[in-house]
Order: structure tokens, then C-alpha cells, then sequence
């Protein structure tokens, strides 16, 4: 059943995070909580927890913010929000002068966490005072020209954004699918309740989360093929990236060979039924708030 954006993002747990601080005191974990996953103790899952957290904060240079798993794992696992800070600031010590690899292991932990907890790994950040920020960019119309990824990242971090509405024909391959993987590192949102079309279902792709309302279009075609790629070997390419692109994004790459058998002049449209099938969908939402 289709269900109103807002009602989807308020259903985070945000008061566990917030108000596990207030619990008594001590770092520890709360009686009763879960044991830690993979034989881990709870030492190094509670690292694990801290390093997603420091992820997204280190991503967004704000210390409002968090990650959807970080907020399941604390209420799980029984871990006081001061005692995920305390240990996000520990690692920062520890790893000093070694960024690139407490990235590898942030990024890591938050894919552990996220299956641990069986939430997806997605950005969320917080109003001064503490509340929910649902704030999302929405782009209705446009063409994806040259610049356009850097032109939506810089208004994405401008706006402190926790998702991308887009309605698009599409354009540059390139510049959607350097956005989808911006989107995607960053564990932002997207949805589309209008038309998504050729090079936007790129976009689309790249949200850890993608939503679209009842009355959405998703439309595939075959891209049109850059000079460089112009021989038949290089079309050949040209189809295996996308196909390898959509299996980076978790969806079914065979969403690209049915993309391939359409001219560029006519378009597919994707079912709502097919759109979660192949994973392009996570959830058909009743309206865009």
C-alpha cells in the first residue's frame, strides 16, 4: 500500500538515538540488549557502530547528522549514544595520518551494521533542536548536460539535503551516473513522481532508497552511443557499462539489455510491478511532502 514520504522518513527511530543519551550513565551497553553479530565482542561492534556514525559526519562535515543503521544498532544493542561518540573520536586518533583506511573500514562497517540490523544504510540528519531534517532537492524538467553532477552535489550540500526528487528526459550517461554514485556514497534518497526517462533512470539508481508515487513514468531506451564508442565493438561496451553500472546499484542488470533493444527514438515504460521486481524500486509512496 502506498504510504506519503514523510510517513516513510518519520518512521526512523530518531528518538532512540537522542534520548539514549539520558540513560543512565556509563558507556557500556544496556542490559538485555542483543549479543554482538559475527562473534564479535562488544567492544569491536560498538567500533563498528561509531565508524558508520564518523562516516557520515565526516562526509557532510557536520556532527548533526547520522546514518539509519547507526540509530537500529543503538536501540539493538543497547549502545548509549555518548559511548558511539566517544568511540568515533577514539578512531580519529587512532587511525591519525591513515584517513583512506578508516574510510574503508567506515564504509565497510556501515554495509555490517545495515545487515546486522536489516535497515538500509541511508543518511539522516537532525534540526537544531533536535528534529528530524526532511528536507529533499527536488529538479523537475531538466536536461542532464555537462556539469550537471557538480552543479546537484554543490546544491545538495548547500541545502543539507536528505534526498534528490527528480523529473528528467534525460542526457548525459556520464553526468547521471557520476550523480548516482555521489547519491549512492552518501546515502541519499532519491524518487521520481512525475517522468524519469533514458539517462535519469541512472539517477534514480544511484538513491539507497528509491521511491516513485503510482502516477510516475520510468522509461528506458537505448542511449545514444559517444563518438569514442562508435564502432560495434565499442556500442558492445557501451551496453556493458550500464549493465555493470545497474549491478553496482543492487538492481538487475538485465534492466540494460531490455534498455539496448530499444531504439533511441522510442521508450519503454517500466511497470511499477517490473520497477520493484528489478530492484530500480524500493517502495511505491502515495505523494512526494
Amino acid at each position: 500500500m502506498s504510504r506519503p514520504l514523510a510517513i516513510l522518513l518519520l518512521g526512523v527511530a530518531v528518538g532512540i538515538l537522542c534520548g539514549c543519551a539520558t540513560s543512565e550513565s556509563g558507556s557500556g551497553p544496556i542490559a538485555g540488549s542483543a549479543h554482538p553479530p559475527q562473534d564479535l565482542n562488544q567492544a569491536d561492534w560498538l567500533s563498528r557502530v561509531a565508524a558508520c556514525h564518523l562516516l557520515r559526519v565526516g562526509q557532510n562535515l557536520d556532527v548533526a547528522v547520522t546514518d539509519t543503521a547507526v540509530i537500529a544498532a543503538a536501540d539493538k544493542y543497547g549502545f548509549r549514544v555518548d559511548a558511539i561518540i566517544d568511540r568515533s573520536n577514539q578512531l580519529v586518533t587512532e587511525y591519525g595520518s591513515r584517513g583512506p583506511a578508516l574510510v574503508a573500514f567506515a564504509s565497510e562497517s556501515c554495509r555490517q551494521v545495515s545487515e546486522a540490523t536489516g535497515v538500509t544504510s541511508a543518511l539522516v540528519r537532525f534540526e537544531p533542536d533536535g528534529t528530524l531534517r526532511t528536507t529533499w532537492l527536488r529538479l523537475d524538467g531538466v536536461e542532464i548536460a555537462d556539469g550537471f553532477a557538480e552543479e546537484t552535489i554543490s546544491e545538495i550540500r548547500r541545502r543539507r539535503v536528505v534526498g534528490l526528487v527528480i523529473n528528467s528526459p534525460g542526457g548525459s550517461v556520464f553526468e547521471a551516473r557520476k550523480l548516482g554514485r555521489y547519491l549512492r556514497t552518501m546515502g541519499l534518497r532519491t524518487a521520481v513522481d512525475q517522468a524519469c526517462t533514458s539517462a535519469c533512470i541512472d539517477v534514480l539508481a544511484g538513491g539507497v532508497e528509491r521511491y516513485v508515487t503510482p502516477a510516475a513514468k520510468l522509461g528506458i531506451h537505448q542511449s545514444r552511443v559517444p563518438r569514442r564508442f562508435s564502432s560495434h565493438e565499442g556500442g558492445q561496451l557501451y551496453v556493458a557499462d550500464a549493465f555493470l553500472y545497474l549491478r553496482e546499484m543492487g538492481i538487475d542488470p538485465d534492466v540494460a539489455i531490455a534498455a539496448a533493444s530499444v531504439p533511441n527514438n522510442k521508450i519503454l515504460l517500466i511497470s511499477l510491478h517490473d520497477a520493484l521486481q528489478t530492484g530500480l524500486v524500493t517502495d511505491v509512496i502515495e505523494r512526494l511532502d
